[in-house]
C-alpha cells in the first residue's frame, strides 16, 4: 500500500487556515496574492483530495503551534499524571499536580487541536456545497474529514473535559466567542454522531490503497471509545452507553482485518510501520538528510531528544519510574522492550535486565557514566533527581548526538490491544467480573506479551526488523564507532519455545490483596495491564482515568511519603517515587488556558482551578 505521508506537504497553499484559538486572530490588511480562491479545493476529485490532506496535515507537529504536538502536550496529558512516566525542571509539576492555567503545554494542545478542527470545519463546509466531486469520493472524503476532526474533540474533551464546539463552517474567526458544550451529553453526541456518520461512509480498507488515512476500523474503533466516555461521564446512561460500546468494538474484532504484532518488541521499530495491529498512528519519517541540521521541517519532532538519557545526548523530558519498572512478571516481555536502566550496584536481581542494564542494545550504546550518575536508581541533573530509567520505546531508532538528530518514530495513539482491553471493560460491565470472554482478551495481550506469539517466527521477524539496525550500526561505524558492530541477530532475543502465562484472574487477585487495592479484580487486572501495555503511549492516564482505576492506582502504586531520592549524587539511594500530595481527581479535569478566558469570555473555567 501506499503512504498518506507522500503527499502530506503537496497542498499548503489549497486550505485557507481560519483560526488558531479564539477571538482577536485577525489578517493584516495587506493583499495576499499567494492565496487561491476557498472554492478552488472543490474544482475537480483531485483538488477535494488534496485539501483534505490539509485536515491530515494537524496530524504532525506545526511551528505555529510550538511544533509539540505529538509528544509534549500528549505526554504531559497521557502520561505524567499517571507518574508511570516522570520528569525534571518544569515539567516536573505534571507529576505533582502542579500544573495551571498558564501551563504552556496546555495552550499549546489546545490552539493545535483548534487549528485542526477549524481546517477541518472549513473543509466540511465546502464540501457539503460541492457540485462537482464524485458521489463516492465525496462521501468518503466527507467520513475522513469527520473522523479527524472527531480525534481532536475527543482529545479536548479527554483533557479538559466540556470544551466548546464548533460545527460545520465555524471557526474561531467567524465564532470568536463560543461557550464550552453545557453537559456531556451534548458534548459527547455531536463526536458520536461524527463518528457514526464515518462509519457507514468509510470502507475497511483506506481510500486508494493509502495507509494514513481513516478508515471504518478507525471510526468504530473510536466510537466505542466515545460511548465508554459517555457512559462515565453520564452515569445514568452508563449500561446503554456500554452496550453501544461493546457493539462497536465487537465489529473491529469480528472484521478481522486487525490483530496484535506476534512480538511485542518490534512494535516501535521502523522496519514496518501501520502493521495489522495499527489503527491510528504518527509516523515521523527520517528526513531526506537524516544526519544533517539543514532539513529542518515541521514533520519532525526529536523525540529521541525528549527521551533519550541525558549522559547519551538526551534532554530528559521523559523518565520512567521504578514502581512502573516493578510490576513486571518475570519473563514478560514488555518490561525490556519499554525502558531502559541505569546501571545499579544492588539492584533487585527481578529487576535486572539481561539485555537493558545500563545498555541500548539496539543503538550499542552505554549509559554508563565516569561520575556514576547513571549507576543507581536515580539520575541527577542539574541538581535534580528523577529515576533511572528511560523509554525504550522512542530511543531505538537514533542516538542522541550530533550527528544525526531524529530517526524515524512510530508514535501510535489507537493499537488493536486498545481496542481488546475497551472491548473486556465493557463486558465486565455488562456481564459481571466472571465474564469468560473478557478474561480470555486479557488472556491474548499476555500471551503475545510473555513472548508465545514469537515462536516459530523468529526468521521472519528477524528479516524484517534487522536490517534497520544493521544499517544504523553501518552509519555508527562510518563515523568512526570503534566499538559498533553490525548485528546478526534481532537486538532483544526472540522466543523459539512457549512458556506457561500465570492465569490472569488468579494472578491480579493476588496483586490486589498485596497492594490493597479497593478496586474489583477485573479492574485491577485491566489497569495494570494497560500500564504495562501502553507505557509513555498516550492512551493511559485518560483510559485510567475513564476505566475508574486512576485513583486507587496513585494511591496505592504511589504512597504518599514512602520514598526519597538522596540529594547527593554520590550516595545510593531508595528506589521509591516520594509523593507528597494528596491526589484530586477533580484536577483530572485540564484548566482551561488562560489565554483562551480571556479571549473568549463566554468560556468558562473548570471546578478545581477557580
Amino acid at each position: 500500500m501506499k503512504s498518506i505521508s507522500k503527499i502530506l506537504f503537496t497542498v499548503g497553499s489549497l486550505l485557507l487556515l481560519l483560526g488558531l484559538n479564539s477571538c482577536g486572530d485577525s489578517y493584516l490588511n495587506v493583499d495576499h496574492y499567494s492565496l487561491l480562491p476557498a472554492d478552488q479545493m472543490f474544482k475537480s476529485d483531485k483538488d477535494a483530495q488534496a485539501g483534505l490532506v490539509g485536515c491530515y496535515d494537524m496530524m504532525l507537529p506545526v511551528s505555529e503551534t510550538d511544533g509539540d504536538w505529538g509528544f509534549k502536550p500528549n505526554l504531559f496529558i497521557g502520561g505524567h499524571p499517571t507518574m508511570d512516566t516522570q520528569a525534571t525542571g518544569w515539567d516536573k509539576d505534571w507529576n505533582t499536580q502542579n500544573w495551571n492555567a498558564d501551563t504552556p503545554e496546555l495552550l499549546s494542545g489546545w490552539r493545535h487541536c483548534y487549528k485542526a478542527i477549524s481546517r477541518c470545519n472549513d473543509f466540511l463546509a465546502g464540501l457539503g456545497a460541492a457540485t462537482n466531486i464524485t458521489p463516492s469520493l465525496k462521501t468518503s472524503l466527507d467520513g475522513q474529514a469527520r473522523c479527524v476532526r472527531a480525534f481532536f474533540y475527543m482529545w479536548l474533551a479527554k483533557a479538559f473535559g466540556r470544551v466548546p464546539m464548533l460545527a460545520t463552517g465555524e471557526n474561531y474567526i467567524n465564532s470568536p466567542q463560543k461557550a464550552r458544550a453545557k453537559t456531556y451529553t451534548e458534548m459527547w453526541d455531536f463526536i458520536i454522531n461524527d463518528l457514526k456518520a464515518a462509519v457507514t461512509e468509510l470502507d475497511w480498507d483506506p481510500l486508494n490503497g493509502e495507509y494514513g488515512r481513516c478508515t471504518k476500523g478507525f471510526a468504530l474503533s473510536y466510537l466505542g471509545e466515545a460511548y465508554m466516555w459517555k457512559a462515565y461521564r453520564v452515569p445514568d446512561q452508563a449500561t446503554d452507553n456500554y452496550k453501544l460500546a461493546a457493539d462497536a468494538l465487537k465489529q473491529v474484532i469480528d472484521s478481522k482485518k486487525y490483530e496484535l504484532n506476534p512480538s511485542f518488541t518490534t512494535l516501535f521499530d521502523p522496519g514496518a510501520v501501520w502493521t495489522k495491529e495499527c489503527i491510528w498512528e504518527e509516523v515521523l519519517d527520517q528526513g531526506s538528510q537524516w544526519n544533517s541540521w539543514a532539513n529542518l521541517t515541521d514533520a519532525h519532532a526529536w523525540v529521541t531528544y525528549f527521551t533519550a538519557c541525558p549522559a547519551a545526548g538526551g534532554w530528559g523530558s521523559l523518565y520512567l519510574s521504578w514502581e512502573w519498572w516493578s510490576s513486571y512478571e518475570q519473563g514478560d516481555k514488555r518490561r525490556d522492550a519499554s525502558g531502559i536502566t541505569g546501571a545499579v550496584p544492588g539492584i533487585d536481581p527481578k529487576w535486572k535486565s539481561a539485555t537493558t542494564y545500563g545498555y541500548n542494545p539496539y543503538l550499542q550504546q552505554s549509559i554508563v557514566t565516569d561520575d556514576g550518575l547513571t549507576s543507581h536508581y536515580h539520575y541527577y541533573k542539574d541538581g535534580e533527581a528523577a529515576p533511572a530509567i528511560w523509554s525504550l520505546k522512542y530511543w531505538r531508532t537514533c542516538r542522541a548526538d550530533w550527528n544525526a538528530m531524529w530517526g524515524p518514530q512510530q508514535i501510535y495513539y489507537k493499537r488493536y490491544s486498545n481496542v481488546l482491553l475497551d472491548y473486556a471493560e465493557c463486558l465486565f460491565h455488562l456481564n459481571g467480573a466472571d465474564d469468560a470472554t473478557a478474561w480470555g482478551y486479557i488472556s491474548q495481550i499476555r500471551d503475545r506479551a510473555f513472548g508465545n506469539q514469537e515462536v516459530g517466527k523468529k526468521a521472519t521477524l528477524t528479516a524484517t526488523y534487522l536490517p534497520y539496525y544493521q544499517q544504523i550500526a553501518s552509519f555508527y561505524i562510518g563515523k568512526g564507532d570503534k566499538k559498533a558492530v553490525v548485528p546478526t541477530d534481532y537486538p532483544q532475543p526472540f522466543n523459539e519455545t512457549a512458556v506457561t502465562v500465570p492465569d490472569a484472574k488468579t494472578y491480579y487477585t493476588q496483586v490486589k490483596s498485596a497492594k490493597n487495592f479497593t478496586s474489583p479484580v477485573w479492574l485491577v487486572a485491566l489497569g495494570m495491564e494497560r500500564r504495562k501495555e501502553f507505557n509513555a503511549e498516550w492512551c493511559l492516564a485518560q483510559d485510567l482515568i475513564r476505566s475508574g482505576f486512576m485513583e486507587d492506582h496513585i494511591n496505592h502504586d504511589y504512597p504518599q511519603n514512602q520514598g526519597y531520592p538522596n540529594t547527593d549524587p554520590k550516595v545510593q539511594d531508595a528506589w521509591q517515587t516520594n509523593r507528597t500530595f494528596n491526589y484530586v481527581p477533580a484536577k483530572m479535569d485540564m484548566p482551561i488556558p488562560t489565554q483562551e478566558l480571556l479571549k473568549n469570555p463566554l468560556c468558562d473555567q473548570n471546578a478545581a482551578y477557580k
